[in-house]
């Protein structure tokens, strides 16, 4: 089922995603596309974190005024052992946080490990900021925040 942010408000597009996500069982509240996740940001529904390391995030590019957790830091991406708390400490267990990393799989990982721990409305951000790779090994030319022409600025 696809939701886009011109067919709901906030509140309803949030709740059929964690309907979903529950008949799916998922392992955290729900997966949001790119488009609607930029949607429930700009209305004050959502927060965005980004989940990338600090490295990613410089060179790749960023959304604008996302919050900065990292899930694993590093070139070999080690895992954040306080990744749950800098959540906490950034967001509240509570809030509504949608998770953003390179492709989505991190971001999965990072939303099930806060849910986990507590936290009530975290979901991930299908695609990622980059995409998935395609037959040529690249990312960026068939999905991901970048492709679908999302505000994103870069140091």
């Amino acid at each position: 089922m696809t939701i886009t942010a011109e067919q709901t408000t906030p509140a309803a597009a949030l709740e059929s995603l964690q309907s979903v996500a529950k008949a799916t069982g998922l392992p955290f509240a729900g997966a949001v596309p790119p488009a609607l996740a930029w949607s429930l940001v700009r209305a004050g529904a959502a927060l965005l974190v980004d989940v990338r390391s600090a490295e990613e995030r410089k060179f790749v590019g960023q959304v604008p005024d996302s919050l900065h957790v990292a899930w694993a830091t590093g070139t070999a991406l080690t895992r954040n052992p306080r990744f749950v708390r800098e959540l906490e400490a950034k967001t509240g267990k509570h809030a509504t946080v949608l998770l953003l990393c390179r492709s989505g799989k991190r971001s999965a990982l990072a939303a099930q490990a806060a849910t986990a721990a507590g936290f009530t409305r975290v979901f991930n951000i299908l695609e990622g900021f980059e995409g998935e790779l395609n037959a040529a090994q690249q990312r960026g030319s068939q999905d991901g925040w970048r492709f679908h022409g999302l505000p994103w600025v870069q140091d």
